[in-house]
């Protein structure tokens, strides 16, 4: 049997017969499949001028994966498909495989996943379920490596066309291929082989043996039986030299040792790799001489079969992958279900979860860089594996939350807390830190996602609270938040039904009286009558995200009422709205509030956008460029609420605004309290050397008007003057007050 220390397995040379010729002169088809124009580009670049077996390449295009089924549809010999993971969807790829290997039947096509993110890997069973091929991220095909994997790939799908001509072996083989993937490690694959090896070549599962090297860390060099069957059972985990039949030892120990297969008139030994140093070798024999078995189907087999020994590792980083973080070196949010259904079951007494997140993690991210936020998160993850026995299971969740399981005593807010006492040392400097921390009790959970919900709901009421708080879940706090997904359910039929409505609250310029304009606000009326105030929907609105899509209608309804206002004679008038950060962040906005105001017919400079003061957490450099385009196109932009959240001096000078809104809690204390008279005063101050116009909210009566007027604030709105109204009520007011 000939060998080359080129080839995986060769059984016979390659066929150079003139029937052959036109084979050699064909081309490889290769799709690729990706979203993302550069990769395409990419990929030709690194296979310009390349042959493989002899032929060139010819590369296809797909920017989807719904574009990608159709040009297997219509050509089907495509060898190879390198086919993007997140394309379309997040799981486009995985689509695409399914229909490709279910709807278009086409089995021999070789598919090498890719991405961006090792996080966006496909599910062990789903690479068994599916027949994907192979899987490796963008960064690891480099040249020689995309060279590499091609050439394994176009191998296994040229031998398994010609065998589908003219074997039906082929359908075992692929068979043994979906199985041999699904193992769960080398010694269950090893198994499989010797069943299917067997059923192949049409002998009976004795004599066979197979054989890899040693699990001993100290002499890897030796090798030992992981699989047998027959009367050879006995020798399973035995050294080769321990082995009473020398010519069995012998030879496996040469494919091993040689890396290629040999056949004798009783046996033959397969060798199988893995990789370019290890693989495992199988010694098959028979009663009667083996007959002259198809050399090309047992190269088929023994080249499927290497390339799922190699995914084998695969399988077992992807199972990995699914129950530690790679980064913190920790179990994740998986494996600490499992670990807390595992307690449960065992009758988990006094036990608790408890879930920390640090404060201010992302806003220090942006400031110090994520070299920083990454060494604080590992100084985070080695302090809690540290100051903890094994009897406290430690994991972390995502981002920088992290949980701990264990008995309640180990586990109080005092005890975790502490550890936080000392800063942490991160590029030879003290970095104080501090955690918000839920805490929730296993007794009384039926599972393990019951009690990891329960502390969630702890840990969002403890961050509510302010920084360094902690909250132990109680059935009070349940009920709260039972309250809370009912009233956002509500919320999202309301919007579904058109029961949001819009009203208008009138802005007065101190100095002349005049109106300058309306803040519009939303509104929320039940079937049965009953308004919900706005101070408890729109925060659950905005925690939910059900606020991109409740701003994306009231922009331009509102746009389209301001238009209609001006027809009224109304031409000057200015309409605030409100933003918040998470309307903000779309990577759309920009060009969403163009086209409302193009759609509506207003001028940019009658729009203000109400933002607060949480945007400063939200990556300050991008918001400031954001607000910069939308003032270089005139509209205003307003800091509402100012002094309630986030205030700081350093983003005051650095986001770009026109207007300071005075908070309506700040206006009421005048009445009652000198210090909130201060408060105001200053605020008025600061908008006057900051030369930005100050508008107070909630005046109720005359003097607190006139005295907001000697402090120096432009302007002014509430009941005092009027009332949130509708459209319709807003045109007969300001008909009134003209």
């Amino acid at each position: 049997m000939a060998h080359s220390a080129d080839d995986d397995l060769i059984f016979i040379e390659e066929d150079r017969s003139p029937d052959n010729i036109a084979d050699m002169d064909a081309c490889w088809r290769i799709l690729i499949v990706d979203d993302d124009r550069d990769v395409h580009e990419a990929t030709e670049f690194a296979l310009s001028g390349v042959e493989i077996l002899g032929r060139r390449l010819h590369l296809m295009h797909a920017y989807s994966g719904r574009e990608a089924l159709t040009v297997l549809e219509r050509e089907p010999d495509i060898a190879v498909a390198l086919l993007d993971v997140v394309m379309e969807s997040d799981d486009a790829g995985l689509k695409t495989v399914v229909a490709i290997r279910q709807d278009l039947m086409l089995l021999n096509l070789r598919i090498i996943l890719r991405t961006g993110q090792p996080g966006q890997a496909p599910e062990a069973d789903t690479i068994a379920r599916y027949d994907i091929n192979d899987y490796k991220t963008k960064s690891e095909l480099t040249h020689s490596r995309l060279y590499t994997t091609l050439t394994s790939a176009i191998r296994s799908y040229n031998q398994l066309q010609r065998l589908d001509a003219s074997r039906r072996g082929l359908e075992k083989i692929v068979a043994a291929s979906n199985q041999f993937i699904a193992e769960k490690g080398l010694h269950s694959f090893a198994e499989g082989v010797i069943t299917q090896l067997a059923s192949l070549i049409g002998i009976a599962p004795e004599g066979l043996v197979c054989a890899a090297s040693s699990d001993d860390e100290d002499h890897p060099e030796q090798f030992r039986v992981i699989a047998a069957a027959g009367r050879y059972s006995h020798l399973i985990q035995h050294r080769l030299e321990e082995i009473d039949n020398l010519h069995i030892a012998q030879s496996l120990n040469q494919a091993l040792r040689n890396h290629y297969s040999t056949v004798g008139s009783r046996d033959i030994t397969l060798y199988f790799r893995k990789n370019a140093e290890e693989g495992f070798a199988a010694y098959i024999e028979s009663a009667e001489p083996i007959r002259e078995v198809d050399q090309h189907l047992l190269e088929i087999f023994c080249t499927n079969i290497a390339l799922c020994a190699k995914n084998i590792d695969l399988v077992n980083e992807l199972r990995r992958d699914a129950l530690v973080d790679r980064q913190v070196g920790l179990p994740n949010r998986n494996a600490l279900v499992l670990e807390l259904d595992r307690r449960l079951a065992e009758g988990a007494h006094n036990e608790v979860v408890a879930l920390l997140d640090i404060d201010q993690f992302a806003a220090t991210n942006d400031m110090l860089g994520h070299p920083y936020g990454d060494a604080l998160l590992t100084a985070t993850a080695q302090r809690l594996r540290a100051l903890f026995d094994n009897s406290v299971f430690v994991a972390r969740l995502a981002g920088d939350a992290f949980a701990l399981a264990g008995q309640g005593r180990f586990l109080d807010t005092a005890t975790i807390q502490r550890l936080f006492a000392h800063p942490f040392l991160i590029d030879e400097i003290d970095h104080p830190v501090s955690v918000c921390l839920g805490i929730a009790p296993l007794d009384g959970c039926s599972n393990g996602q019951d009690a990891l919900k329960n502390a969630y709901v702890a840990l969002r009421r403890a961050k509510a609270l302010g920084i360094g708080q902690s909250v132990t879940f109680s059935p009070e706090i349940g009920q709260s938040a039972r309250e809370h997904t009912l009233l956002l359910r509500d919320l999202r039929i309301a919007f579904e039904r058109r029961e949001l409505s819009i009203v208008y609250q009138p802005q007065i310029d101190l100095a002349s009286g005049k109106v300058i304009g309306a803040e519009a606000l939303l509104r929320w009326q039940r079937a049965d009558g009953e308004f919900v105030p706005p101070d408890r929907f729109i925060p659950i609105a905005e925690q939910s995200g059900l606020i991109v899509s409740i701003g994306r209608w009231m922009l331009p309804e509102v746009l389209r009422s301001l238009k209609r206002l001006q027809a009224a004679g109304h031409e000057q008038l200015r309409m605030a709205v409100n933003i918040s950060s998470i309307q903000l962040r779309q990577p759309s906005f920009l060009d969403f509030v163009n086209d409302s105001l193009a759609e509506a017919g207003v001028a940019p400079e009658l729009l203000e956008l109400e933002i607060t003061e949480s945007v400063a957490l939200e990556g300050l450099d991008a918001m400031v460029a954001l607000l910069d385009k939308l003032r270089s196109q005139g509209i205003r932009i307003a800091i509402d609420d100012f002094g309630t959240g986030y205030s700081s001096l350093n983003y005051l000078a650095r986001l770009p605004f026109d207007h300071l809104k005075i908070d309506r809690s700040f206006v009421l204390s005048m009445d009652t309290s000198e210090r909130g008279a201060r408060i105001v005063r200053t605020i008025a101050r600061l908008g006057s050397e900051l030369d930005v116009k100050t508008v107070a909210e909630g005046v109720e009566n005359q003097e607190i008007g006139q005295r907001l007027h000697a402090f120096g604030c432009g302007a002014v709105q509430g009941y005092h003057y009027a009332h949130p109204m509708d459209e319709a009520s807003l045109l007969l007011w300001l008909a009134e007050h003209r």
